[in-house]
Protein backbone atom coordinates (compact mmCIF):
# COMPACT_ATOMS: atom_id res chain seq x y z
CA UNK A 1 0.00 0.00 0.00
CA UNK A 2 1.28 3.49 -0.90
CA UNK A 3 0.93 5.80 2.05
CA UNK A 4 0.24 9.53 1.92
CA UNK A 5 3.23 11.70 2.64
CA UNK A 6 1.15 14.52 4.13
CA UNK A 7 -2.45 14.74 5.39
CA UNK A 8 -4.30 17.89 6.39
CA UNK A 9 -7.30 17.51 8.72
CA UNK A 10 -9.09 19.43 11.47
CA UNK A 11 -10.59 22.18 9.34
CA UNK A 12 -12.29 22.73 6.03
CA UNK A 13 -10.64 22.12 2.67
CA UNK A 14 -11.92 24.42 -0.07
CA UNK A 15 -11.59 22.23 -3.13
CA UNK A 16 -12.89 24.73 -5.67
CA UNK A 17 -15.90 26.81 -6.65
CA UNK A 18 -17.83 23.85 -8.07
CA UNK A 19 -16.49 21.21 -5.71
CA UNK A 20 -17.08 22.97 -2.39
CA UNK A 21 -15.59 21.77 0.88
CA UNK A 22 -14.09 18.55 2.23
CA UNK A 23 -12.77 17.46 5.61
CA UNK A 24 -9.28 16.28 4.70
CA UNK A 25 -6.71 16.07 1.92
CA UNK A 26 -3.86 13.63 1.31
CA UNK A 27 -0.68 14.42 -0.64
CA UNK A 28 1.94 12.15 -2.18
CA UNK A 29 4.55 12.71 -4.86
CA UNK A 30 3.90 16.43 -4.85
CA UNK A 31 0.26 16.04 -5.86
CA UNK A 32 -3.13 15.65 -4.25
CA UNK A 33 -4.04 11.96 -4.08
CA UNK A 34 -7.30 12.10 -2.11
CA UNK A 35 -9.80 14.63 -0.81
CA UNK A 36 -12.87 13.73 1.17
CA UNK A 37 -14.15 12.85 4.60
CA UNK A 38 -11.69 12.59 7.47
CA UNK A 39 -11.94 8.83 7.97
CA UNK A 40 -11.36 7.86 4.35
CA UNK A 41 -8.39 10.18 3.97
CA UNK A 42 -6.80 9.12 7.26
CA UNK A 43 -6.97 5.53 6.01
CA UNK A 44 -4.11 6.52 3.68
CA UNK A 45 -1.83 7.44 6.58
CA UNK A 46 1.28 5.42 7.30
CA UNK A 47 4.01 5.46 9.93
CA UNK A 48 5.87 8.31 8.22
CA UNK A 49 2.91 10.43 7.19
CA UNK A 50 3.15 14.07 8.18
CA UNK A 51 -0.10 15.15 9.80
CA UNK A 52 -1.10 18.82 9.77
CA UNK A 53 -3.87 19.86 12.14
CA UNK A 54 -5.78 22.82 10.72
CA UNK A 55 -7.28 23.50 14.15
CA UNK A 56 -10.40 25.02 12.64
CA UNK A 57 -8.61 26.97 9.97
CA UNK A 58 -9.26 26.58 6.24
CA UNK A 59 -7.00 25.29 3.46
CA UNK A 60 -7.44 26.70 -0.03
CA UNK A 61 -5.71 26.38 -3.40
CA UNK A 62 -2.63 28.60 -3.18
CA UNK A 63 -3.08 32.11 -4.53
CA UNK A 64 -2.11 33.11 -8.06
CA UNK A 65 -1.31 36.78 -8.77
CA UNK A 66 -2.30 36.80 -12.43
CA UNK A 67 -0.83 40.23 -13.19
CA UNK A 68 2.11 41.75 -11.38
CA UNK A 69 5.74 42.65 -12.01
CA UNK A 70 7.74 40.34 -9.78
CA UNK A 71 11.23 41.52 -10.67
CA UNK A 72 10.40 45.25 -10.54
CA UNK A 73 8.58 44.61 -7.26
CA UNK A 74 11.83 43.29 -5.82
CA UNK A 75 13.77 46.26 -7.16
CA UNK A 76 11.35 48.83 -5.75
CA UNK A 77 11.69 47.32 -2.29
CA UNK A 78 14.95 49.28 -2.17
CA UNK A 79 13.40 52.59 -3.25
CA UNK A 80 11.71 55.30 -1.19
CA UNK A 81 8.20 54.12 -0.32
CA UNK A 82 5.80 56.87 -1.36
CA UNK A 83 2.53 54.98 -1.06
CA UNK A 84 -0.25 56.67 0.86
CA UNK A 85 0.41 54.67 4.02
CA UNK A 86 4.02 55.90 4.11
CA UNK A 87 3.61 59.36 2.56
CA UNK A 88 -0.03 60.46 2.92
CA UNK A 89 0.61 64.12 2.05
CA UNK A 90 2.76 66.13 -0.32
CA UNK A 91 4.79 67.42 2.62
CA UNK A 92 5.36 63.86 3.81
CA UNK A 93 6.54 62.86 0.32
CA UNK A 94 9.00 65.73 0.18
CA UNK A 95 10.17 64.85 3.69
CA UNK A 96 10.79 61.23 2.68
CA UNK A 97 12.79 62.35 -0.36
CA UNK A 98 14.79 64.76 1.79
CA UNK A 99 15.53 62.06 4.35
CA UNK A 100 16.78 59.68 1.64
CA UNK A 101 18.89 62.41 0.05
CA UNK A 102 20.49 63.26 3.40
CA UNK A 103 21.84 59.70 3.59
CA UNK A 104 22.95 59.48 -0.06
CA UNK A 105 26.22 60.68 -1.59
CA UNK A 106 25.96 63.78 -3.75
CA UNK A 107 25.03 62.88 -7.33
CA UNK A 108 23.44 59.52 -6.46
CA UNK A 109 19.96 58.99 -7.92
CA UNK A 110 17.06 59.07 -5.47
CA UNK A 111 14.24 56.83 -6.66
CA UNK A 112 10.74 56.58 -5.23
CA UNK A 113 7.50 54.83 -6.10
CA UNK A 114 3.82 54.91 -5.18
CA UNK A 115 2.58 58.49 -4.67
CA UNK A 116 -1.02 59.27 -5.57
CA UNK A 117 -1.86 62.88 -6.38
CA UNK A 118 -5.61 62.15 -6.11
CA UNK A 119 -5.60 61.61 -2.33
CA UNK A 120 -6.74 64.56 -0.20
CA UNK A 121 -3.25 65.27 1.13
CA UNK A 122 -1.89 65.91 -2.36
CA UNK A 123 -4.24 67.40 -4.92
CA UNK A 124 -1.43 67.63 -7.47
CA UNK A 125 1.94 66.20 -8.40
CA UNK A 126 5.07 67.58 -6.73
CA UNK A 127 7.09 69.90 -8.95
CA UNK A 128 10.68 69.85 -10.07
CA UNK A 129 11.26 72.91 -7.86
CA UNK A 130 9.95 71.11 -4.78
CA UNK A 131 11.92 67.93 -5.41
CA UNK A 132 15.06 69.98 -6.02
CA UNK A 133 14.59 71.79 -2.72
CA UNK A 134 14.18 68.45 -0.93
CA UNK A 135 17.26 66.95 -2.62
CA UNK A 136 19.50 69.80 -3.81
CA UNK A 137 22.54 67.60 -4.44
CA UNK A 138 20.91 64.57 -6.10
CA UNK A 139 18.93 63.78 -9.22
CA UNK A 140 15.44 62.58 -8.22
CA UNK A 141 12.93 60.54 -10.20
CA UNK A 142 9.73 59.33 -8.58
CA UNK A 143 6.91 57.34 -10.16
CA UNK A 144 3.20 57.67 -9.51
CA UNK A 145 1.37 54.63 -8.12
CA UNK A 146 -0.01 53.75 -11.57
CA UNK A 147 3.47 53.57 -13.12
CA UNK A 148 2.41 55.82 -16.02
CA UNK A 149 3.46 59.20 -14.63
CA UNK A 150 6.81 60.27 -13.20
CA UNK A 151 8.24 63.45 -11.70
CA UNK A 152 11.86 64.54 -11.97
CA UNK A 153 13.76 67.31 -10.22
CA UNK A 154 15.90 69.84 -12.05
CA UNK A 155 19.08 67.79 -11.75
CA UNK A 156 17.35 64.79 -13.34
CA UNK A 157 15.84 66.95 -16.09
CA UNK A 158 19.27 68.37 -16.86
CA UNK A 159 20.85 64.92 -17.07
CA UNK A 160 18.07 63.91 -19.49
CA UNK A 161 18.62 67.06 -21.57
CA UNK A 162 15.05 68.24 -21.02
CA UNK A 163 14.50 71.97 -21.41
CA UNK A 164 12.02 74.40 -22.92
CA UNK A 165 12.83 73.19 -26.43
CA UNK A 166 12.12 69.52 -25.70
CA UNK A 167 9.21 68.21 -27.72
CA UNK A 168 6.64 65.68 -26.50
CA UNK A 169 7.75 62.22 -27.65
CA UNK A 170 5.33 59.91 -29.51
CA UNK A 171 2.98 58.33 -26.98
CA UNK A 172 3.97 60.68 -24.18
CA UNK A 173 3.87 64.25 -22.91
CA UNK A 174 5.61 66.69 -20.58
CA UNK A 175 3.63 68.98 -18.30
CA UNK A 176 4.73 72.62 -18.53
CA UNK A 177 4.43 75.82 -16.55
CA UNK A 178 5.07 79.10 -18.37
CA UNK A 179 6.49 77.13 -21.26
CA UNK A 180 9.03 75.24 -19.13
CA UNK A 181 8.79 71.53 -18.21
CA UNK A 182 7.63 71.41 -14.57
CA UNK A 183 8.96 67.93 -13.85
CA UNK A 184 5.91 65.77 -14.62
CA UNK A 185 6.45 63.25 -17.43
CA UNK A 186 3.61 61.12 -18.78
CA UNK A 187 3.81 57.71 -20.48
CA UNK A 188 6.66 57.46 -23.01
CA UNK A 189 8.09 60.79 -21.85
CA UNK A 190 9.19 59.02 -18.64
CA UNK A 191 11.80 57.18 -20.68
CA UNK A 192 13.63 60.44 -21.35
CA UNK A 193 14.74 60.30 -17.72
CA UNK A 194 14.63 56.58 -16.88
CA UNK A 195 17.05 55.66 -19.69
CA UNK A 196 19.66 57.92 -18.05
CA UNK A 197 19.60 55.90 -14.83
CA UNK A 198 22.14 53.10 -14.67
CA UNK A 199 20.35 49.75 -15.03
CA UNK A 200 20.57 47.19 -12.22
CA UNK A 201 23.36 44.63 -12.40
CA UNK A 202 22.73 40.97 -13.22
CA UNK A 203 23.15 40.08 -9.55
CA UNK A 204 20.67 42.78 -8.51
CA UNK A 205 18.11 41.43 -10.96
CA UNK A 206 18.43 37.92 -9.53
CA UNK A 207 18.29 39.16 -5.95
CA UNK A 208 15.17 41.19 -6.76
CA UNK A 209 13.43 38.05 -8.03
CA UNK A 210 14.34 36.20 -4.87
CA UNK A 211 13.29 39.04 -2.57
CA UNK A 212 9.90 39.47 -4.24
CA UNK A 213 9.36 35.69 -4.39
CA UNK A 214 9.72 35.38 -0.65
CA UNK A 215 7.34 38.28 -0.08
CA UNK A 216 4.73 36.55 -2.24
CA UNK A 217 5.15 33.20 -0.52
CA UNK A 218 4.61 34.85 2.87
CA UNK A 219 1.21 36.02 1.64
CA UNK A 220 0.07 32.61 0.39
CA UNK A 221 1.04 32.76 -3.30
CA UNK A 222 2.76 30.04 -5.28
CA UNK A 223 2.08 31.41 -8.78
CA UNK A 224 2.39 34.79 -10.46
CA UNK A 225 2.61 36.32 -13.89
CA UNK A 226 5.42 38.81 -14.43
CA UNK A 227 3.50 41.04 -16.80
CA UNK A 228 6.30 42.80 -18.69
CA UNK A 229 9.58 40.89 -18.52
CA UNK A 230 12.32 43.06 -19.99
CA UNK A 231 10.86 46.41 -18.91
CA UNK A 232 13.79 47.23 -16.62
CA UNK A 233 16.84 45.18 -17.57
CA UNK A 234 16.06 44.17 -21.14
CA UNK A 235 16.88 40.65 -22.29
CA UNK A 236 19.06 40.22 -19.19
CA UNK A 237 15.88 39.69 -17.20
CA UNK A 238 15.33 36.36 -18.93
CA UNK A 239 18.80 35.25 -17.88
CA UNK A 240 18.11 36.51 -14.36
CA UNK A 241 14.95 34.43 -14.14
CA UNK A 242 16.77 31.30 -15.28
CA UNK A 243 19.55 31.92 -12.77
CA UNK A 244 17.04 32.50 -9.97
CA UNK A 245 15.22 29.30 -10.87
CA UNK A 246 18.41 27.25 -11.09
CA UNK A 247 19.82 28.47 -7.78
CA UNK A 248 16.53 28.19 -5.91
CA UNK A 249 15.83 31.91 -5.46
CA UNK A 250 12.71 31.82 -7.63
CA UNK A 251 10.15 30.88 -5.01
CA UNK A 252 6.93 31.15 -7.02
CA UNK A 253 5.91 29.52 -10.28
CA UNK A 254 6.14 32.26 -12.88
CA UNK A 255 4.25 32.74 -16.13
CA UNK A 256 6.49 34.92 -18.29
CA UNK A 257 4.89 37.77 -20.23
CA UNK A 258 7.51 39.40 -22.43
CA UNK A 259 7.75 43.11 -23.20
CA UNK A 260 6.46 43.28 -26.77
CA UNK A 261 6.47 47.01 -27.51
CA UNK A 262 9.01 47.99 -30.19
CA UNK A 263 11.45 48.94 -27.42
CA UNK A 264 10.86 45.61 -25.65
CA UNK A 265 12.58 42.23 -25.92
CA UNK A 266 10.14 40.33 -28.16
CA UNK A 267 12.37 40.19 -31.24
CA UNK A 268 15.53 39.42 -29.29
CA UNK A 269 13.77 36.61 -27.43
CA UNK A 270 12.41 35.18 -30.69
CA UNK A 271 15.91 35.23 -32.23
CA UNK A 272 17.14 33.29 -29.18
CA UNK A 273 14.64 30.58 -30.02
CA UNK A 274 12.25 31.35 -27.17
CA UNK A 275 8.76 30.17 -28.03
CA UNK A 276 5.34 30.14 -26.33
CA UNK A 277 4.81 27.44 -23.68
CA UNK A 278 8.50 26.58 -23.37
CA UNK A 279 9.63 26.00 -19.80
CA UNK A 280 8.84 23.93 -16.74
CA UNK A 281 6.66 23.98 -13.62
CA UNK A 282 8.63 26.89 -12.12
CA UNK A 283 9.24 29.10 -15.16
CA UNK A 284 7.30 29.14 -18.41
CA UNK A 285 7.02 31.52 -21.37
CA UNK A 286 3.50 32.22 -22.43
CA UNK A 287 2.37 35.78 -23.15
CA UNK A 288 3.38 38.91 -25.02
CA UNK A 289 2.67 42.38 -23.62
CA UNK A 290 1.72 45.41 -25.70
CA UNK A 291 0.57 48.75 -24.26
CA UNK A 292 -2.45 50.40 -25.83
CA UNK A 293 -3.08 53.30 -23.43
CA UNK A 294 -2.13 54.66 -20.03
CA UNK A 295 -3.92 54.94 -16.68
CA UNK A 296 -7.14 56.45 -15.38
CA UNK A 297 -5.25 58.04 -12.50
CA UNK A 298 -2.83 59.77 -14.83
CA UNK A 299 -5.74 60.62 -17.16
CA UNK A 300 -3.92 58.87 -19.99
CA UNK A 301 -6.27 55.88 -20.33
CA UNK A 302 -7.99 56.27 -23.73
CA UNK A 303 -11.71 57.04 -23.40
CA UNK A 304 -14.50 57.68 -25.87
CA UNK A 305 -15.93 60.45 -23.66
CA UNK A 306 -13.75 63.10 -21.96
CA UNK A 307 -12.46 63.06 -18.41
CA UNK A 308 -14.15 65.41 -15.98
CA UNK A 309 -11.07 67.63 -16.29
CA UNK A 310 -11.09 67.41 -20.09
CA UNK A 311 -9.20 65.34 -22.64
CA UNK A 312 -9.73 61.72 -23.61
CA UNK A 313 -6.34 60.23 -22.74
CA UNK A 314 -3.84 58.89 -25.24
CA UNK A 315 -2.99 55.90 -27.38
CA UNK A 316 0.60 54.69 -27.21
CA UNK A 317 0.73 53.79 -30.92
CA UNK A 318 -1.08 54.77 -34.11
CA UNK A 319 -3.85 52.27 -34.88
CA UNK A 320 -2.16 50.65 -37.89
CA UNK A 321 1.08 50.07 -36.02
CA UNK A 322 -0.77 48.80 -32.94
CA UNK A 323 -2.91 46.32 -34.85
CA UNK A 324 0.21 45.18 -36.70
CA UNK A 325 1.89 44.32 -33.40
CA UNK A 326 -1.14 42.34 -32.23
CA UNK A 327 -1.30 40.42 -35.52
CA UNK A 328 2.43 39.68 -35.49
CA UNK A 329 2.49 38.22 -31.99
CA UNK A 330 -0.78 36.38 -32.56
CA UNK A 331 0.68 34.67 -35.66
CA UNK A 332 3.79 33.74 -33.69
CA UNK A 333 1.59 31.83 -31.28
CA UNK A 334 1.83 34.05 -28.23
CA UNK A 335 -1.00 34.65 -25.86
CA UNK A 336 -1.67 38.38 -26.12
CA UNK A 337 -1.65 40.23 -22.80
CA UNK A 338 -2.67 43.75 -23.75
CA UNK A 339 -2.67 46.74 -21.46
CA UNK A 340 -5.96 48.53 -22.17
CA UNK A 341 -7.89 50.44 -19.50
CA UNK A 342 -10.20 52.95 -21.18
CA UNK A 343 -13.17 51.90 -23.28
CA UNK A 344 -11.61 53.40 -26.43
CA UNK A 345 -8.43 51.39 -25.85
CA UNK A 346 -10.41 48.24 -25.16
CA UNK A 347 -12.38 48.79 -28.35
CA UNK A 348 -9.35 49.11 -30.61
CA UNK A 349 -7.78 46.10 -28.85
CA UNK A 350 -10.81 43.92 -29.52
CA UNK A 351 -10.91 45.14 -33.14
CA UNK A 352 -7.23 44.28 -33.51
CA UNK A 353 -7.81 40.79 -32.17
CA UNK A 354 -10.87 40.36 -34.39
CA UNK A 355 -8.83 41.40 -37.44
CA UNK A 356 -6.05 38.95 -36.49
CA UNK A 357 -8.57 36.09 -36.27
CA UNK A 358 -8.28 33.70 -39.22
CA UNK A 359 -8.72 30.07 -40.16
CA UNK A 360 -4.95 29.59 -40.06
CA UNK A 361 -4.55 31.45 -36.76
CA UNK A 362 -7.87 31.40 -34.88
CA UNK A 363 -8.31 33.50 -31.75
CA UNK A 364 -10.57 30.87 -30.16
CA UNK A 365 -8.61 28.80 -27.67
CA UNK A 366 -5.74 31.26 -27.38
CA UNK A 367 -7.07 32.88 -24.21
CA UNK A 368 -5.89 36.33 -25.22
CA UNK A 369 -6.07 38.73 -22.30
CA UNK A 370 -6.91 42.37 -21.85
CA UNK A 371 -4.99 43.46 -18.78
CA UNK A 372 -6.85 45.80 -16.38
CA UNK A 373 -9.81 46.15 -18.78
CA UNK A 374 -11.53 48.48 -16.35
CA UNK A 375 -14.07 50.36 -18.44
CA UNK A 376 -15.82 47.88 -20.72
CA UNK A 377 -19.18 48.25 -22.45
CA UNK A 378 -21.80 45.47 -22.71
CA UNK A 379 -21.05 45.17 -26.44
CA UNK A 380 -17.36 44.73 -25.75
CA UNK A 381 -18.04 42.10 -23.09
CA UNK A 382 -20.19 40.11 -25.53
CA UNK A 383 -17.50 40.23 -28.23
CA UNK A 384 -14.76 39.23 -25.79
CA UNK A 385 -16.82 36.29 -24.52
CA UNK A 386 -17.56 35.14 -28.09
CA UNK A 387 -13.85 34.77 -28.87
CA UNK A 388 -12.64 33.62 -25.46
CA UNK A 389 -10.81 36.89 -24.76
CA UNK A 390 -10.36 37.25 -20.99
CA UNK A 391 -10.41 40.30 -18.74
CA UNK A 392 -7.57 40.36 -16.22
CA UNK A 393 -8.48 43.16 -13.78
CA UNK A 394 -7.06 44.04 -10.37
CA UNK A 395 -9.64 44.19 -7.58
CA UNK A 396 -7.29 46.27 -5.45
CA UNK A 397 -7.70 49.14 -7.93
CA UNK A 398 -11.26 49.66 -6.68
CA UNK A 399 -10.00 49.90 -3.10
CA UNK A 400 -7.00 52.13 -3.77
CA UNK A 401 -8.24 54.22 -6.71
CA UNK A 402 -12.04 54.02 -6.69
CA UNK A 403 -12.61 57.54 -5.40
CA UNK A 404 -10.16 58.84 -7.97
CA UNK A 405 -12.32 57.19 -10.66
CA UNK A 406 -15.27 59.27 -9.45
CA UNK A 407 -13.09 62.38 -9.44
CA UNK A 408 -11.65 61.80 -12.93
CA UNK A 409 -14.48 60.03 -14.77
CA UNK A 410 -17.63 60.89 -12.83
CA UNK A 411 -19.92 58.58 -10.80
CA UNK A 412 -21.58 56.71 -13.68
CA UNK A 413 -18.37 55.41 -15.21
CA UNK A 414 -16.79 54.80 -11.82
CA UNK A 415 -19.68 52.61 -10.68
CA UNK A 416 -19.58 50.68 -13.96
CA UNK A 417 -15.86 49.96 -13.72
CA UNK A 418 -14.48 46.45 -13.25
CA UNK A 419 -17.81 44.64 -13.84
CA UNK A 420 -16.87 41.26 -12.39
CA UNK A 421 -20.40 39.91 -12.20
CA UNK A 422 -21.14 40.92 -15.79
CA UNK A 423 -17.94 39.25 -17.00
CA UNK A 424 -18.74 36.03 -15.15
CA UNK A 425 -22.36 36.05 -16.32
CA UNK A 426 -21.07 36.30 -19.89
CA UNK A 427 -19.07 33.10 -19.39
CA UNK A 428 -15.70 34.79 -18.95
CA UNK A 429 -13.09 33.85 -16.33
CA UNK A 430 -11.73 37.10 -14.86
CA UNK A 431 -8.62 36.46 -12.79
CA UNK A 432 -7.31 38.98 -10.30
CA UNK A 433 -3.94 40.23 -9.23
CA UNK A 434 -2.17 43.28 -7.86
CA UNK A 435 -0.18 44.90 -10.67
CA UNK A 436 2.52 45.26 -7.99
CA UNK A 437 4.47 47.40 -7.46
CA UNK A 438 1.54 49.57 -8.57
CA UNK A 439 -0.74 48.28 -5.80
CA UNK A 440 -0.70 46.07 -2.73
CA UNK A 441 -0.17 42.34 -3.20
CA UNK A 442 -2.27 41.62 -0.08
CA UNK A 443 -4.72 38.92 -1.24
CA UNK A 444 -7.06 39.40 1.69
CA UNK A 445 -7.58 43.08 0.99
CA UNK A 446 -8.22 42.10 -2.64
CA UNK A 447 -10.78 39.46 -1.61
CA UNK A 448 -12.51 41.89 0.73
CA UNK A 449 -12.74 44.38 -2.13
CA UNK A 450 -14.23 41.81 -4.50
CA UNK A 451 -16.88 41.02 -1.90
CA UNK A 452 -17.68 44.58 -0.76
CA UNK A 453 -16.66 46.76 -3.75
CA UNK A 454 -15.62 49.33 -1.13
CA UNK A 455 -12.86 51.91 -1.59
CA UNK A 456 -10.35 52.91 1.06
CA UNK A 457 -12.54 55.96 1.78
CA UNK A 458 -15.66 53.85 2.30
CA UNK A 459 -17.36 54.44 -1.06
CA UNK A 460 -19.13 51.44 -2.57
CA UNK A 461 -18.74 51.24 -6.36
CA UNK A 462 -21.13 49.08 -8.37
CA UNK A 463 -22.51 46.93 -5.56
CA UNK A 464 -24.33 44.77 -8.11
CA UNK A 465 -20.94 43.53 -9.37
CA UNK A 466 -19.83 42.12 -5.99
CA UNK A 467 -18.75 38.47 -5.67
CA UNK A 468 -19.12 35.89 -2.93
CA UNK A 469 -16.05 34.90 -0.93
CA UNK A 470 -15.92 31.58 -2.79
CA UNK A 471 -16.05 33.37 -6.15
CA UNK A 472 -13.31 35.74 -5.00
CA UNK A 473 -11.03 32.85 -4.02
CA UNK A 474 -11.87 31.22 -7.36
CA UNK A 475 -10.72 34.40 -9.13
CA UNK A 476 -7.48 34.24 -7.14
CA UNK A 477 -6.83 30.56 -7.85
CA UNK A 478 -8.58 28.62 -10.64
CA UNK A 479 -9.17 31.65 -12.87
CA UNK A 480 -5.53 32.60 -12.57
CA UNK A 481 -4.47 29.08 -13.49
CA UNK A 482 -6.87 29.12 -16.44
CA UNK A 483 -5.37 32.38 -17.68
CA UNK A 484 -1.99 30.61 -17.72
CA UNK A 485 -3.18 27.34 -19.31
CA UNK A 486 -2.45 25.64 -15.99
CA UNK A 487 -5.92 24.63 -14.80
CA UNK A 488 -5.13 20.90 -15.21
CA UNK A 489 -2.45 21.28 -12.52
CA UNK A 490 -3.48 24.21 -10.36
CA UNK A 491 -6.34 26.21 -8.95
CA UNK A 492 -8.25 23.48 -7.09
CA UNK A 493 -7.58 20.88 -4.42
CA UNK A 494 -8.65 17.71 -6.21
CA UNK A 495 -6.85 14.43 -6.97
CA UNK A 496 -4.19 14.84 -9.62
CA UNK A 497 -3.52 18.53 -9.04
CA UNK A 498 -0.13 19.78 -7.90
CA UNK A 499 -0.32 20.20 -4.12
CA UNK A 500 0.02 23.98 -3.96
CA UNK A 501 -2.05 24.69 -0.86
CA UNK A 502 -2.30 27.65 1.51
CA UNK A 503 -3.57 27.37 5.08
CA UNK A 504 -5.19 30.59 6.28
CA UNK A 505 -5.18 31.93 9.82
CA UNK A 506 -8.99 31.83 9.88
CA UNK A 507 -11.86 30.45 7.85
CA UNK A 508 -12.64 33.41 5.59
CA UNK A 509 -15.73 31.64 4.24
CA UNK A 510 -17.31 31.68 7.69
CA UNK A 511 -15.98 34.78 9.45
CA UNK A 512 -17.45 38.27 9.39
CA UNK A 513 -16.54 39.80 6.05
CA UNK A 514 -14.94 42.78 7.79
CA UNK A 515 -12.45 40.40 9.43
CA UNK A 516 -11.13 39.12 6.09
CA UNK A 517 -8.40 41.80 5.72
CA UNK A 518 -6.90 40.68 9.05
CA UNK A 519 -6.30 37.17 7.69
CA UNK A 520 -2.78 35.85 7.18
CA UNK A 521 -1.24 32.90 5.40
CA UNK A 522 -0.05 30.50 8.09
CA UNK A 523 1.37 27.74 5.90
CA UNK A 524 2.15 27.44 2.20
CA UNK A 525 2.79 24.10 0.52
CA UNK A 526 4.37 24.16 -2.93
CA UNK A 527 4.26 20.74 -4.52
CA UNK A 528 3.46 19.30 -1.10
CA UNK A 529 6.65 20.70 0.47
CA UNK A 530 6.65 23.56 2.94
CA UNK A 531 7.55 26.79 1.16
CA UNK A 532 6.53 29.05 4.05
CA UNK A 533 5.52 28.43 7.66
CA UNK A 534 4.62 31.42 9.78
CA UNK A 535 5.39 29.52 12.96
CA UNK A 536 8.65 27.82 12.05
Amino acid sequence: MAYAETILTGGRIFRGLREGFAEAVAIAGGRVVAVGDRASVLALAGPGTRRIDLAGRVAIPAFNDSHQHLLPLGLTMGQVDLRAAAAPTLDALLGAIGKAAAKAPAGQWIRGRGFDDSVPGFGRNPTADELSAAAPNNPVFIVRTCGHVGVANHAALAIAGIDAATQDPPGGSLDRANGMPNGTLREQAMRLVSRKIAPPSDAQLVDAIGRASQAMLRQGFTRVMDANVGMTGGIREIDAYHTARDNGQLGVRTWMCLAGNPDGIADAAWERGIRPMQGDDMLRYGAMKVFCDGSAGGRTAALTEPYVQGGTGMFIFPTEQYHGLLAKYHRQGWQLAIHAIGDAAIETTIVGMEEADSAAHPVAGRRHRIEHCEFTTPNQIARMAARGIEAIPQAIFIYEFGDMYIQNLGPARAHASNPWRAWMNAGMHPATGSDAPVSSTDPFRNIHTLVTRRTNRGTVLGADQALTVAEAVHAYSWAGAYSQFAEADAGRIVPGQIADITVLSQDIFDCDVEQIPATQADLVLRGGATAFDRYS
